[in-house]
């Protein structure tokens, strides 16, 4: 009779271990088509002096001296688990929005840990409007490619 029982504990709580980590692996997936919608326009340039590839301003772009609007879309940060690249929506000057549309892939447990830490690293982001922010534990990887790119959105956003 333990037995049993301790076969049907362990059963749950692989059943309990396999559904949360096809839900992060979703949560990573669905998480990135909203933010490729909201590119309505590939109209712009940050003007920081880049060539413009990976940016696409919506409202307008970077002046010297003024403030910036524009969805800016920071280099691809290559990592031990695969790429990372980020995305900030700036208004007025202020980052409004940061998404990943590439997060770390390089298996199950990598995708599950970037699905955990970029909802953190993105809140973190858009109170610190840098990318002075705390890595997220246990995603040391992630968060390293994360702020590098969110800092190389920051530089073409001219912030």
């Amino acid at each position: 009779m333990r037995a049993r029982a301790v076969l049907g504990g362990v059963l749950s709580s692989v059943a309990v271990l396999v559904i949360g980590w096809q839900i992060g692996g979703q949560t990573a997936t669905t998480a990135s088509p909203p933010t490729s919608t909201s590119d309505t326009s590939g109209s712009g340039t940050s003007g920081s002096g880049t060539s413009g590839s990976g940016t696409s301003g919506t409202s307008g772009s970077a002046a010297s001296g003024s403030t910036a609007s524009g969805t800016f879309l920071g280099a691809v940060a290559q990592t031990r688990y695969g790429p990372v690249q980020v995305r900030i929506v700036v208004s007025d000057g202020t980052i409004t929005d940061v998404t990943a549309p590439q997060l770390t892939d390089a298996d199950g447990r990598s995708v599950a840990i970037s699905a955990q830490a970029a909802p953190v690293l993105r809140q973190e982001a858009l109170q610190a409007q840098s990318a002075q922010i705390q890595a997220v534990s246990g995603a040391t990887f992630t968060s390293e490619g994360y702020t590098t790119s969110l800092q190389s959105a920051i530089d073409q956003a001219g912030l």
